[in-house]
C-alpha cells in the first residue's frame, strides 16, 4: 500500500526581511542613514565646539582655575580614572599653568564624598589646601558647568578630564557660559576606555538637549566665594 506524503504547509503570516518593491527598499535606506545621522549629530556637535580648545599639560594657556570633574570613588579614595585626572591637575599647578583647582563631584550621601577625597589626593601631592575649592554638588559635566560658572563665578577655566569626555565637558561649558581649554588623559585602551568612549555617544545626545534647554542643575544655592577667595590669596 503506498502511503502519501503530506504536502509542505506554507508558513502563515510570514513578514519578509526587506521590503518587496525597489521603492520601499530605497525609502527603507534612506530612513536608516537618516536615523544613523541624527545619531550621531550630538557628538560631532561636541567635536566641532572643541575643535581648537584642545591642549596638553605642556602647551595649555595660563587660567586662573582648573576645573576637575569627578569620577568615582574605590573605598573612599579616588578611581584610578579619577587620580589620573588629579594628577594633571597637581601638574598644571606646580608648572604655573593654573592658581586654584575647583574639584566638582557627588556628595549626594554622606557616606559617598567625592570633593573630598579629591582634595585630599590634591594635598597629598602638593597642591596647598586653600587652593583648592570643592563643589559638592556636581553631580554630572552639566550641572558641574553650570555651578561653577554660577555659584562659583568661573568666567575661564581649564577642565581636566579623560580624552573620550574632554569634547563633551568643553562644549557643555561654553554652553555655560565658561570659556575653556580642555586637557584631556590619554588612558590605554582597555575594557574601561571602550566603555567610556561607547557611553559618550549616547552622553552626547544628553550633551545637546542640555545645551539647547539649559536646565536647572539638580542643586545650585547661594553664590559662594571659595574661589574668589582662593584667587585673592594666590595673589
Amino acid at each position: 500500500m503506498r502511503v502519501r506524503t503530506p504536502a509542505r504547509l506554507k508558513p502563515a503570516g510570514r513578514v519578509p526581511l526587506l521590503p518587496r518593491t525597489t521603492r520601499a527598499r530605497r525609502r527603507t535606506v534612506r530612513a536608516l542613514m537618516l536615523g544613523a545621522v541624527l545619531a550621531l549629530a550630538p557628538a560631532t556637535w561636541t567635536h566641532a565646539v572643541a575643535d581648537g580648545r584642545l591642549r596638553t599639560t605642556a602647551d595649555v594657556p595660563a587660567q586662573d582655575v582648573a576645573v576637575v570633574f569627578g569620577a568615582g570613588l574605590w573605598n573612599g579614595r579616588p578611581t584610578p580614572y579619577l587620580a589620573h585626572r588629579l594628577d594633571t591637575a597637581a601638574e598644571l599647578y606646580r608648572a604655573g599653568k593654573v592658581k586654584v583647582v575647583l574639584v566638582t563631584g557627588d556628595n549626594s550621601r554622606i557616606e559617598y564624598d567625592e570633593p573630598d577625597a579629591m582634595r585630599a589626593y590634591l594635598a597629598d601631592r602638593g597642591v596647598p589646601d586653600g587652593r583648592i575649592v570643592s563643589d559638592y554638588a556636581g553631580f554630572d559635566t552639566w550641572d558641574s558647568c553650570v555651578r561653577a560658572k554660577k555659584i562659583f563665578g568661573v568666567d575661564r577655566a581649564v577642565l581636566v578630564t579623560q580624552d573620550f569626555h574632554i569634547k563633551r565637558a568643553v562644549a557643555l561649558c561654553g554652553a555655560a557660559g565658561i570659556e575653556s581649554y580642555g586637557v584631556g588623559v590619554v588612558e590605554p585602551h582597555d575594557a574601561t576606555f571602550y566603555y567610556g568612549g561607547t557611553r559618550e555617544l549616547f552622553a552626547a545626545g544628553k550633551a545637546a538637549l542640555d545645551a539647547a534647554l539649559r536646565p536647572a542643575p539638580r542643586f545650585l544655592g547661594e553664590r559662594e566665594k571659595g574661589v574668589t577667595e582662593a584667587l585673592a590669596s594666590a595673589r
